[in-house]
């Protein structure tokens, strides 16, 4: 066997390792175990509701801002289509915690309302609270419509115009036309990126407590940590770990290429229209609507807390420790996952069997995992490591050294390599499949190894794919809460965690520098990705490629 296999082998075992263990820990009904029903069906319920109305909104904004930029030209248009991804740089509970202190009583919207309509009290006017299910579907709506934005607007790009022509010419309306051709045309691309809505919705833990809605994940995190019943928190993990699968499956089966047609292939691409006037005004404010409320009022929020905090007291000394920890743990997981992604990647390049493709994308298959429930199905294989390690202690006659993996920061860390392996994969097998493989032989035929002509040639030539790789991994573990949350040692804090104990003592300015950070971290990770992208188009469009 190839030994840069094991590499894909190792990282299978670590995603199904933990699953395994959650389907046993939820058939324990021993004790206090018992299937708690009634928290299953309320969070089940509050779940579904609460994610088809985020997958409603992302989809009713990502398409129509995707349609916009893509098929239109308006003032501003160029700036507008990057502007539209900032929201992606602010994870779910941080802009909770900053849009619920912009819209409060005390807050600048209301305060202005209260100015214009000459009011003082509460009870004088009426004004929506962002703290319950109305608001949480406006949080994940403003930070995860770009999933859709992005996934709309490239394949309204790549559609041929001959389909909308001939729409056009059987009398549909350019609306019309949209609604009754270009939108079912691609279907498979919304799927995608609703998808990918629908589990960063069910992932998350922070927002959805914060403004008082009871998911699955909510639930397995009060179950385990409240009601002090892990068997419980296990069952309702199960329950969801069973939703998830189910949306993977749809999403692959509404994404088979036999079911749509690509159209975009030998054929004229679309020419946008050019709107002015009015309408060029209305597109404007449409796109721009969404980048205010889900990026500006949020960082304004916590540039204005941030500012009144360092003035009345300077830079905590808690902050420079709790920045050095994250920045530790985060950048350890990504140069692990760098570097396991790098063989993985290398192994798939030199051989496509079917057993080496399933055992990648099962790798990759801890991405689409819940936090809440990767941890419920980790604990008990960390803890029977710990039984291995310290029965090799005795053995050898040295002390029981306890709870060596389960209790320190190595958890966190397996953690996030199962959660982000995906992406590691992901980026340097796109940066490799950039570089002709015609450079491999040409390298063994000049009698260089397998491991010379991936070190002097591949891994130079995929150098920006590798630092993109790292820049996501490291800011995905950064803004990562639930599992860091859970399986965090005692006395160590993460930026995110020290965020989150801060706003739910009810003080969230005390941690607005750390959602700063978090919030520049991901904007600096969205410059990569751009560049990442562009790098690509420009390797794809020269002529050496073709």
């Amino acid at each position: 066997m190839n030994p840069l296999n094991w590499a894909l082998i190792v990282m299978c075992v670590l995603v199904l390792g933990p699953l395994i263990s959650l389907a046993i820990s939820a058939l324990n009904l021993t004790g206090t175990a018992q299937m708690p029903l009634l928290s299953l069906a309320n969070a089940s319920i509050e779940t579904a509701i609460l994610c088809a109305g985020v997958l409603f909104l992302a989809l009713v904004i990502g398409v129509t801002t995707g349609w916009l930029v893509s098929m239109h030209d308006f003032p501003g248009r160029s700036i507008v289509s990057w502007m539209l991804v900032l929201p992606f740089a602010i994870p779910g509970y941080i802009a909770a915690y900053a849009l619920v202190d912009f819209f409060d009583f005390f807050g600048p919207v209301q305060g202005a309302l209260r100015q214009l309509l000459g009011v003082k009290s509460r009870s004088e006017y009426w004004f929506p609270d962002l703290r319950g299910r109305g608001g949480a579907m406006l949080v994940h709506t403003l930070t995860l419509y770009p999933y859709v934005y992005l996934a709309s607007r490239a394949a309204f790009t790549l559609q041929s115009s001959s389909i909308h022509d001939a729409a056009r010419l059987l009398g549909c309306r350019r609306l019309e036309a949209a609604r009754r051709v270009l939108i079912p045309a691609i279907w498979p691309a919304l799927a995608a990126g609703g998808t990918m809505v629908l589990l960063e919705t069910l992932n998350d833990i922070g927002a959805n407590q914060y403004l008082g809605v009871n998911t699955l994940s909510v639930a397995i995190f009060n179950t385990w940590q409240v009601r002090n019943d892990f068997a419980g928190a296990a069952q309702i993990a199960f329950a969801t770990l069973a939703t998830v699968i189910g949306l993977i499956w749809i999403e692959r089966h509404w994404r088979q290429p036999d079911r749509f047609r690509a159209s975009a292939r030998g054929g004229q691409r679309l020419v946008r229209y050019r709107l002015k006037g009015f309408a060029g005004l209305a597109a404007l404010c449409a796109c721009l609507l969404p980048v205010l409320i889900g990026f500006v009022a949020p960082v304004s929020t916590l540039m204005s807390a941030a500012y009144r905090e360092m003035l009345r007291e300077g830079v905590p000394r808690e902050f420079w420790t709790v920045t050095r920890d994250t920045v530790m743990v985060s950048g350890l997981a990504a140069a692990l996952l760098v570097s396991v992604s790098l063989l993985g990647a290398f192994a798939l390049r030199e051989r496509h069997g079917r057993w080496l493709a399933a055992t990648a994308k099962l790798s990759t298959l801890g991405y689409a995992i819940p936090g809440t429930v990767l941890v419920i199905g980790l604990l008990p294989v960390m803890g029977w490591l710990d039984q291995l390690i310290n029965q090799l202690f005795v053995s050898l006659s040295i002390p029981r050294p306890g709870a060596v993996v389960s209790g320190s920061i190595a958890a966190i860390v397996i953690s996030y390599l199962i959660r982000f392996h995906a992406i590691g994969l992901e980026q340097l097998q796109a940066g490799l499949d950039l570089v002709s493989r015609n450079v491999d032989h040409a390298g063994r035929l000049l009698g260089a190894g397998r491991l010379e002509v991936a070190h002097r040639i591949l891994v130079p030539a995929i150098r920006p794919s590798m630092l993109a790789a790292a820049i996501l991994i490291f800011v995905d573990c950064l803004k990562e809460l639930p599992a860091t949350l859970l399986l965090r040692p005692l006395n160590f804090e993460t930026l995110a965690t020290s965020l989150y104990g801060h706003a739910s003592r009810g003080s969230f300015e005390d941690g607005a520098l750390a959602a700063l950070v978090i919030v520049l971290c991901g904007l600096i990770a969205l410059l990569a990705v751009n560049r990442s992208l562009d790098r690509t188009v420009r390797s794809l469009s020269s002529p050496s490629s073709s």
